[in-house]
């Protein structure tokens, strides 16, 4: 079954409440988020959350170590086999088998006794856990060794794939900077483009660290690569052109004109939307934009604020519009059918 990474989060959610143990194995590219959406999950439904990485454990770090104990029938002595502090000993919780098909086949084996008998040596999984696990395929060029048929069969399998409008609302949700997300609004297809040749390439993960360098003011290349990046700071270059973005939101942008240049539009729109903090100043934006750009343009303001406005809890915002204008009303409407309906 293949998936958006909000579809993931739904599919997993439906899981959790209700309380089905079946162990699940998310396969997608390098970063695209499936850590991530576990992680998310774990929080939304207050369960604890334990990452092992596989790849970087030996058998015996999963199994625990013999520590020779007295025999209590006073026939000599016995091996007992202590596990790691990391596993779980109680609560509920999500166990988080990362990198599974990276870990060599002795590794895959120990964790199949874990994943099929919720046990190894001589520990115990507690009830109340799950257990998920993540790898990456072979076409993403990762170096992945062949899963078991074995254990294949004992796991729900889940493909998880890039999708812009899921990592819009994530960005605009973490407030990541609104270059990035005008960016890749207008370049969606650089949201992720594997390149096995080269150590920087973009991705969801990658496109955040480069935000994170972007607001520092430092150069994203590093992590998004050099093609991706040179796009990028000729994008951002754009914004000189950009009528001043912080007047129309206060609602004094009448003397002021939206450029023809699309990129250009692509960076105004979102640009206001993402800075947009409350109902006053997004109306501002709309009757300004109402103005100067064809409903294109609107809808994409809209899409963009409704989704800002939902990620970041603020739904109160969004009412407040709905009284201000009937075409205004009807968008914002209508996106949040879609939402809803998605």
């Amino acid at each position: 079954m293949s998936l958006t990474p909000t579809e993931l989060q739904t599919y997993l959610a439906a899981l959790t409440r209700g309380q089905l143990k079946l162990a699940t194995m998310i396969w997608g590219p390098p970063g695209v988020g499936k850590s991530s959406v576990v992680a998310q999950v774990a929080r939304a439904h207050s369960l604890d959350f334990v990452d092992v990485r596989l790849s970087q454990l030996a058998p015996t770090d999963l199994r625990g170590l013999p520590v020779p104990q007295a025999d209590p029938t006073g026939n000599g002595g016995i091996s007992r086999w202590f596990p790691p502090e990391f596993l779980p000993r109680g609560g509920n919780g999500i166990l988080f088998l990362d990198e599974v098909n990276m870990a060599p086949p002795t590794m895959q084996g120990m964790a199949q006794q874990l994943i099929l008998d919720r046990r190894v040596g001589s520990y115990e999984l507690p009830d109340g856990w799950f257990v998920w696990a993540a790898g990456n395929r072979k076409e993403d060029r990762a170096s992945v060794f062949d899963m078991p048929a074995p254990l294949a069969n004992r796991f729900l399998h889940l493909t998880v794939r890039p999708d812009f409008d899921a990592w819009r609302a994530y960005a605009l949700g973490r407030s990541l900077h609104e270059h990035v997300i005008a960016f890749l609004t207008f370049r969606p297809e650089l949201l992720h483009r594997l390149d096995p040749q080269q150590p920087a390439w973009p991705s969801p993960r990658s496109w955040e660290m480069a935000a994170q360098l972007h607001r520092a003011g430092l150069d994203v290349s590093p992590a998004i690569g050099e093609a991706a990046g040179a796009e990028f700071s000729a994008f951002v270059r754009l914004f000189e052109q950009l009528p001043d973005l912080g007047t129309v939101l206060n609602g004094q942008g009448g003397g002021l004109k939206l450029p023809d240049e699309p990129s250009v539009r692509y960076a105004a729109v979102v640009g206001l939307a993402a800075r947009a903090a409350d109902a006053d100043e997004a109306y501002h934006a709309f009757r300004w934009l109402s103005e100067s750009a064809g409903p294109e343009w609107l809808q994409l303001y809209v899409a963009t604020l409704v989704t800002k406005f939902q990620a970041i809890g603020q739904l109160g915002e969004l009412a407040g519009l709905l009284g201000r204008d009937e075409r205004l009303a009807e968008l914002v409407a209508g996106t949040l059918a879609l939402s809803e309906g998605a």
